[in-house]
């Protein structure tokens, strides 16, 4: 080990920064993170350093590096444009046994700077010794993916409670089961998911002995987006990976399916068109169950699940049965699909506004508000509507919508196997048909349609 990694509390303590230009401003906004007080030595300030300067951040010393300047200090860095300058740095620090950085010189370092990943009171710290910092910065980015950025406020809640947690638990053994069900159960969950006064008060119930919540189960309702594993939020990436059990549905791409813990149970609950493999009410009490069996539920849809993916009659019901969840939006096929066809929902020159329609209703029919959806300089994006299509170009035309008006459909959007037909209203229908294509689709109506031959970026082998 090249370094010992160590933590420096410098909050109200000297530090002097030799430079004023952009490479100094990085390391000074670290400080001023870390609540140092901050004397920068430089002729000049570059116009944000200038900034913070008059706004009191930091205390400016107008003049070349002395040595004095360092007397008193907890900690310096020299980034300056001068070898020779940062030398002298180096020099005149390590006499007076004061910590010093220079940038991009390891050889005159006593410390390096990490790259950091923040999630205050966590901090973790990454560094290659000064060997690869491009490394080590991709190290961290790396990680910032793993790691919530609410684990801050798990931590802070940890220490409201620390004390109370070794007064309830005499030996470290205990503390740490304790803790390691708290981080990795519900009321961790309910901390990521924006709800800490509920977390707080399940934390207290614990430790009064007046709840079983880390035992109890909870269901995440996740949108699995509409098909390519890389469009996954982080939060559903991570509940993905420490689910029990995972229902899902059709529109849900084997890609993200890939993703899900492997040893977790599946369950599966797709839909086809008057094809149920469980009524939407059985569904939702199949969430139940599981829960109330302690188990981790994954609900996971295509999409959004509050678009056309009856996320909220899901939740009724859990609310009704005082099941915890967490309902975790992912992006739906509207913005998805499109995008990766080349194809934008608004255009100031075509569309002003945007309107998402279902192809079908709860009762099977194509009974949509037609006069609405067939408003000009609007574009039109219908889910679930493949086998009505016929229906749905002929009304749009009906209520007046041009029989010329640009349309496309697209078959297994933003992934490899993704198709798309683009026609008009006249033709679409019959172009469809000739195609073979099957659901998932995913239909576009207005004259945005015709900027996919000029944005057209992905193509994919079935394009």
């Amino acid at each position: 080990m090249d370094y010992l990694p160590i933590f420096m509390n410098l909050r109200g303590r000297a530090s002097v920064v030799i430079g004023g230009g952009e490479v100094a401003l990085r390391k000074i906004g670290m400080l001023l993170k870390a609540d140092a007080n901050v004397t920068v030595v430089s002729p000049e300030l570059c116009p944000e350093l200038s900034d913070w300067h008059a706004q009191g951040k930091v205390i400016h010393v107008a003049a070349r590096f002395e040595p004095p300047q360092l007397d008193g200090a907890q900690l310096v860095i020299a980034a300056t444009d001068d070898e020779e300058v940062n030398r002298q740095v180096s020099i005149a620090a390590q006499a007076r046994n004061i910590p010093v950085n220079v940038v991009d010189a390891p050889e005159l370092c006593t410390f390096v700077v990490p790259s950091v990943v923040d999630r205050s009171p966590i901090v973790i710290a990454v560094s290659s010794g000064g060997k690869a910092p491009v490394l080590a910065r991709l190290v961290r980015a790396r990680l910032e993916t793993l790691i919530p950025a609410s684990y801050g406020r798990l931590a802070q809640l940890a220490g409201e409670f620390r004390d109370k947690v070794k007064a309830r638990f005499q030996t470290s053994q205990q503390r740490r089961i304790f803790w390691e069900s708290v981080f990795q159960g519900p009321i961790a969950e309910r901390v990521f998911s924006g709800q800490e006064q509920a977390a707080r008060q399940e934390l207290h119930a614990v430790l009064e002995g007046a709840s079983d919540v880390i035992h109890r189960g909870e269901v995440y309702l996740v949108g699995g987006g509409p098909g390519d594993p890389d469009l996954l939020t982080f939060r559903a990436l991570r509940l993905m990976q420490q689910c029990d059990v995972v229902v899902y549905d059709k529109l849900v791409s084997q890609p993200v399916m890939e993703l899900v813990r492997r040893d977790a149970e599946r369950i599966y609950v797709g839909k086809q068109r008057d094809q149920h493999t469980l009524p939407q009410e059985d569904i939702n009490q199949l969430l139940v169950r599981l829960a109330k069996e302690g188990k981790r539920v994954l609900r996971l849809k295509g999409g959004d699940p509050f678009i056309f993916g009856r996320g909220g009659e899901e939740i009724e019901t859990l609310m009704e049965n005082g099941i915890p969840f967490q309902v975790v939006p992912g992006i739906t096929a509207a913005s998805g699909v499109a995008s990766y066809a080349g194809i934008p929902l608004t255009h100031r020159d075509h569309a002003q506004s945007c309107v998402f329609a279902t192809g079908h209703l709860r009762d099977g029919t194509v009974d949509l508000d037609w006069p609405v959806l067939a408003r000009p300089r609007q574009t039109i994006v219908i889910y679930m509507g493949l086998v009505g299509l016929p229906e749905i170009c002929r009304q749009l035309v009906a209520h007046g919508l041009p029989a010329s008006t640009p349309a496309a459909v697209v078959q297994q959007g933003t992934l490899p196997q993704q198709r798309v037909v683009v026609s008009d209203l006249a033709g679409l229908a019959h172009e469809v048909e000739a195609a073979g294509l099957h659901a998932p689709c995913l239909t576009i109506i207005g004259t945005v349609v015709s900027l996919r031959g000029k944005l057209n970026w992905f193509e994919p082998e079935g394009d």
